[in-house]
């Protein structure tokens, strides 16, 4: 089938209103990510270049545009916490986002309760449903093709502990709609849910080999 396809190269600019990377790559999962200075120093700022990159032991990562406190905190501390998204929590989320000074804390700006967590001295918000308290494993800074170092890290962490709300598991299955989870889109605004009706089911081709 032929296309007409419209090409850039993004170090040349896309020539478009609004760089469509975002919204290509999407929805994108948030790493909601709550952290303490070496000071005790509380911050919450949400990610959406997030996601899991190992099954076991779990690994999760995000990439911070700017060496920003999320990302200091942690290279002290080497701890964190990911917070889970919900519908109710979005607009916490969004006003978490907000540029504040150095030391600010989100927790208080946003109305959100810290909880302590099992293992890590970072706080959880106690609003989400579902946290992962996580040590740090690697930091990478960034490189683009010429090997250049980008203002661009790449923290990766162990999940230690897990915590969900028992709502969410029915005959301790994990019921990923019910948490109603939101996504990050493109543009400056659209974010996306998830519903039962928009979920289809497909078997590995791995797994139908073995039925």
């Amino acid at each position: 089938m032929s296309r007409q396809r419209y090409t850039y190269q993004p170090r040349a600019g896309h020539g478009l209103p609004h760089d469509p990377l975002n919204a290509i790559i999407a929805p994108r999962p948030i790493g909601w990510i709550s952290s303490q200075s070496a000071a005790g120093e509380r911050n919450l700022a949400p990610y959406s270049f997030f996601n899991c990159f190992n099954y076991q032991p779990p690994i999760i990562g995000f990439s911070s545009q700017g060496k920003k406190d999320s990302v200091r905190n942690i290279l002290q501390t080497g701890e964190f916490v990911w917070n889970l998204v919900t519908r109710s929590l979005a607009e916490a989320a969004n006003e978490s986002s907000a540029s504040v000074p150095h030391g600010a804390d989100e927790f208080t700006l946003t109305g959100l309760t810290p909880l302590p967590g099992s293992l890590v001295q970072a706080p959880m918000v106690a609003e989400s449903p579902v946290n992962f308290e996580c040590r740090l494993t690697q930091h990478l800074q960034l490189h683009n093709a010429d090997g250049a170092a980008l203002d661009g890290w790449l923290i990766l962490g162990e999940v230690v502990a897990v915590h969900i709300d028992t709502d969410l598991l029915e005959e301790g299955i994990y019921q990923t709609s019910k948490a109603q989870p939101v996504l990050r889109a493109g543009g400056p605004s659209a974010w996306y849910g998830i519903s039962e009706a928009q979920r289809f089911d497909l078997i590995r081709p791995d797994a139908r080999k073995k039925t």
